[in-house]
C-alpha cells in the first residue's frame, strides 16, 4: 500500500500544505521499523532549554547527516548525537522519498528530527530558525497518536490555525511561512495502536526533514 504521494493536499495557510493520509498503513508500519533500528545506534535524549537547562517535554533523536539538539549552550545542529558521540544513522530512503514528494526540486534534507510525545507532552510555539538556509521547506510526517498542531504566521501575535495531525499525515510549509511559528498543544491518548513496545510505547512520534545549509537549486 503506497501513500497518496501528494494527492488530495490542502492549502491551510498562505505556504502551508496539508497532506491527509500521506503515508499508508504498511509503509506507516515499515517506516516505524526503520525508526526503531535508528533508535538502537541513536537513542532518545531529552534536549535541555538554554541557559536554564530545563529539560523538554519531549524526546529527541536525529537522523541524516546533522542533527538538532539543544542544551545549556544553545541550540545547533551537529553531525553526533550528544550523548554517545557516534553520528547520526542516514536517513531511511522513504524519507528522502517523502522529501521528493513533498519539497520537489528542493536541495537534499540533512537533518530528519525524530521527536517522540508521550500523553502529556507538547511544544510551545516555536519558529524553525537554527538552519542557515531559511528559504527550503520544512516537511512533517505523523506517526502514532493523533496531535492538534498549531501555526500563526512569522510573528507571536498572528492569529493561528489549528488541525489536527493524524498517523499518516504530512505537512509541509516553506515560502511566506518558511518562519511561521508552529507548535504541538496536545495528544490525544489511545487514538492510534501504531507505537507499541519500548522505545515507542504509545505516543506520537513526529519526523522533521530540514535541510540546513544553504545549496544552489538546479532548475
Amino acid at each position: 500500500m503506497t501513500g497518496q504521494r501528494g494527492t488530495g493536499a490542502l492549502a491551510i495557510r498562505d505556504g502551508v500544505t496539508y497532506h491527509p493520509g500521506y503515508l499508508g498503513a504498511q509503509e506507516q508500519g515499515d517506516l516505524v521499523a526503520a525508526l526503531r533500528a535508528i533508535l538502537e545506534a541513536a537513542p532518545f535524549f531529552v534536549p535541555r532549554m538554554p541557559r536554564t537547562g530545563k529539560p523538554f517535554s519531549v524526546r529527541m533523536s536525529n537522523c541524516g547527516s546533522l542533527g538538532w539538539v539543544s542544551d545549556e549552550r544553545g541550540y545547533r545542529y551537529q553531525p553526533t548525537h550528544p550523548d554517545t558521540g557516534r553520528p547520526w544513522p542516514a536517513m531511511p530512503e522513504r524519507l528522502l522519498q517523502a522529501w521528493r514528494d513533498l519539497a520537489p526540486g528542493a536541495p537534499p534534507p540533512e537533518a530528519c528530527l525524530i521527536n517522540y510525545y508521550d500523553t502529556g507532552a507538547r511544544m510551545g510555539l516555536h519558529q524553525d530558525r537554527d538552519e542557515d538556509d531559511l528559504v527550503t521547506p520544512v516537511v512533517s510526517l505523523s506517526l502514532g497518536d493523533t496531535a492538534v498542531f498549531r501555526i500563526g504566521g512569522t510573528s507571536r501575535r498572528d492569529p493561528t490555525t489549528s488541525l489536527k495531525l493524524a498517523s499518516g499525515d504530512a505537512l509541509a510549509f516553506g515560502g511566506p511561512a518558511r518562519l511561521a511559528f508552529h507548535g504541538i498543544d496536545r495528544i490525544l491518548a489511545g487514538s492510534s495502536t501504531l507505537l507499541g513496545g519500548p522505545p515507542l510505547a504509545g505516543g506520537r512520534i513526529n519526523l522533521t526533514l530540514r535541510r540546513v545549509s544553504p545549496a544552489t537549486r538546479e532548475h
